[in-house]
């Protein structure tokens, strides 16, 4: 039987409320998420300066609860859903029981995590090669990817803590996208009107991670 058919019994349907928590650093995985239509952020934090910083980003290609797969007894990572939706979830150590029930299971979702590395990966290279217009239009790029239609619920605020800037940089990198005609932007919202125009913006700092996850899971 195929593994997804396995699985399907075992998952709830869940409304996923902007903010929510999904793992805390440091503290046990009790559920893993599959969302739906909401939008995820992975989140480290610096214990020392209190800064954070997004290192990764996930709607319906991903999953949390990562950690599980891995074998690790706790999350490392501030996980906590960026835009509202739905996903469907299930107890960890019900998880845990099928992947030692179905081995090709864990196979199938540790593609997922090569394909969730190399975006972590390609981030920080952006981050520390690219300018802020160019990081912003990879962001909502792939934001864009993982939510359904054209509209975004997001704040200047957020983005200044995914991308690890002030807000008044995030500002100005969004008044450049807007002269660009890439996007429309108003309060707590923001609308790619171009999609082409924010590819040309992002460059090279967008494409080989979301060509790499086709790879895993053509």
């Amino acid at each position: 039987m195929c593994d997804a058919l396995i699985l399907m019994p075992h998952l709830n349907h869940v409304d996923l409320q902007k903010h929510q928590s999904l793992e805390d650093p440091g503290k046990p995985i009790e559920d893993v998420c599959f969302p739906l239509s909401a939008l995820v952020s992975v989140m480290v934090s610096g214990e020392r300066t209190g800064c954070h910083v997004e290192v990764g980003l996930f709607g319906r290609d991903g999953m949390s609860g990562t950690t599980v797969l891995l074998g690790a007894g706790q999350s490392a990572y501030d996980i906590s859903v960026a835009i509202a939706g739905t996903g469907l979830s299930l107890p960890a150590t019900r998880f845990r029981e099928l992947l030692e029930q179905r081995p090709t299971m864990r196979a199938h979702f540790l593609k997922y995590v090569h394909a969730a590395q190399v975006q972590m990966a390609h981030l920080a290279l952006a981050q520390g090669h690219e300018t802020l217009q160019p990081r912003l239009a990879r962001w909502l790029l792939m934001a864009h990817d993982r939510v359904d239609g054209d509209g975004l619920e997001l704040t200047h605020d957020y983005l200044s803590k995914a991308l690890g800037v002030r807000r008044a940089g995030v500002t100005l990198a969004i008044h450049y996208l807007e002269g660009y005609g890439a996007i429309r932007a108003m309060r707590g919202h923001i609308r790619i009107l171009d999609r082409e125009g924010l590819l040309k913006v992002a460059g090279g700092s967008y494409g080989a991670p979301e060509a790499e996850y086709d790879r895993m899971f053509d």
